[in-house]
């Protein structure tokens, strides 16, 4: 605690943003004055509603769950000091710190995201192994949109124009937004967010940004934060940055790719080559664990209505689970690397997701195949796009397979995979109550 105190008095912090991340990766919590924040720190005076955990992405949540505590009582936040940093788009000194939750007996809240995220590295730590992670996130700019009936588009560049057609990895069309993308470099900077490479997606006005790798729970907290930066940044030059899967009918969607290998803690080896540079036996179950488990895992990986339409055949994203070297039409893929480097790309979580929860399932996945030595499947050469469609179409589906894959859920927690059912099963009967443009244009008149 004395830690955060030198650091905030340093630098003369007047607000403390407590941050944790919910069910959908939406920034909850509180903001409190400096002196009240430190105060509170050292006697565990910061409070919130356990049901924050089983809130929806429209801040919904049952009146009583079935999960949460029923009366509704609070939980304890507890700063993680290694998380806080400045909020660099306030003029006045603000500082932001993402906090893990408590119950009074002192035991974590297993429903947290983060929580889930940390027990599934604890299993990697028993086997002496530290898994690592690198992902890389896709998201759209489009226009300021304040009908949600009207269809997005994209924002006005500095030629004056909208972008159109395919300008994939085109340097002039993400010069068009260099003033926002100078403020997310900015904003990063000042942040510690550990970004790599920019560069344009195939969609109009859509871009990608890739972190470099390390450990899976800092990376999140990044993602976590990126998020949000970005989305601040693109409203200081009044354009909107999304991170739906799908927001366009006829763009690509976007990915969070989820790149991870897994090294050996006493020797730091990468147990994913052998000595000779080859693909490891722990390397082959990793992948065959991906592969039997990722269609249970998709409420984590594609956690929304939305998430299944960026699923599609010739779309740049998967259909199915295979793998293959250098292969960017299959689920898994495995870049060109040396054995120190070498690595599974997960292809399938969509952007959407929250990362927390997207890093564990992809981990958890690879660490049962690892640990019940799960063979994979023969590598894919060339269109994996001819092979059938084989994870799950829409949401329903998805919570229908978790719900039947006991390994997984044992590695979730059973707690954790209620409450994210509750969740997702409220998102789904409200979004099932609205009516689509495409049913009134063609059912209205024609049934």
């Amino acid at each position: 605690m004395s830690s955060l105190e030198e650091w905030i008095r340093s630098r003369q912090i007047e607000e403390v943003e407590c941050l944790v991340p919910d069910m959908s990766g939406v920034a909850r919590g509180k903001i409190l004055p400096s002196e009240k924040f430190l105060k509170g720190a050292t006697e565990d005076g910061l409070r919130l509603p356990e049901a924050v955990f089983v809130q929806s992405v429209t801040g919904d949540y049952l009146t009583i769950s079935e999960v949460a505590d029923p009366a509704n009582s609070d939980v304890w936040l507890r700063p993680d000091g290694a998380t806080i940093r400045p909020v660099p788009w306030y003029d006045e000194p603000t500082a932001q710190v993402i906090c893990d939750a408590f119950y009074p007996d002192g035991k974590p809240v297993d429903i947290a995201p983060r929580d889930v995220l940390r027990r599934v590295m604890a299993l990697y730590e028993k086997k002496g192994w530290t898994p690592v992670v690198a992902p890389e996130l896709e998201f759209y700019l489009v226009k300021i949109n304040t009908d949600p009936d009207y269809p997005l588009e994209p924002p006005i560049g500095r030629s004056g124009r909208q972008e159109s057609g395919r300008q994939a990895f085109g340097i002039d069309a993400a010069n068009e937004f260099d003033p926002l993308m100078e403020d997310v470099y900015d904003f990063c900077e000042a942040q510690e967010i550990d970004i790599d490479t920019l560069a344009h997606e195939a969609g109009a006005a859509q871009f990608e940004i890739n972190f470099n790798h390390g450990d899976p729970m800092a990376l999140a907290d990044q993602v976590f934060l990126f998020k949000r930066t970005v989305r601040q940044a693109a409203l200081r030059h009044d354009v909107y940055a999304t991170f739906m899967a799908k927001p366009h009918q006829n763009e690509p969607g976007s990915a969070m790719h989820i790149h991870q290998s897994v090294i050996d803690r006493s020797s730091g080896r990468n147990l994913f080559a052998t000595r000779a540079g080859k693909d490891s036996k722990l390397f082959h179950h990793h992948v065959g664990g991906l592969q039997r488990y990722l269609s249970a895992a998709m409420p984590l990986l594609a956690p929304n209505v939305n998430s299944y339409r960026r699923l599609m055949p010739y779309s740049d994203a998967p259909i199915n689970v295979h793998w293959g070297h250098d292969n960017r039409t299959v689920g898994l893929r495995v870049p060109h690397s040396d054995g120190a480097n070498r690595r599974i790309e997960n292809r399938v979580a969509g952007v959407d997701a929250n990362p927390y929860l997207a890093i564990a399932a992809s981990l958890a996945c690879g660490w049962l195949g690892m640990t019940e030595r799960i063979e994979p499947s023969s590598q894919v050469e060339g269109n994996a796009y001819r092979y059938a469609f084989s994870l799950p179409r829409h949401l329903t589906d998805a919570l229908s397979r978790l719900n039947h894959a006991r390994p997984l859920k044992d590695v979730l927690g059973d707690r954790f995979v209620a409450a994210l059912n509750e969740v997702k099963m409220l998102e789904y009967n409200a979004y099932q109550k609205v009516i689509s443009s495409w049913e009134r244009e063609n059912l209205l008149l024609n049934v």
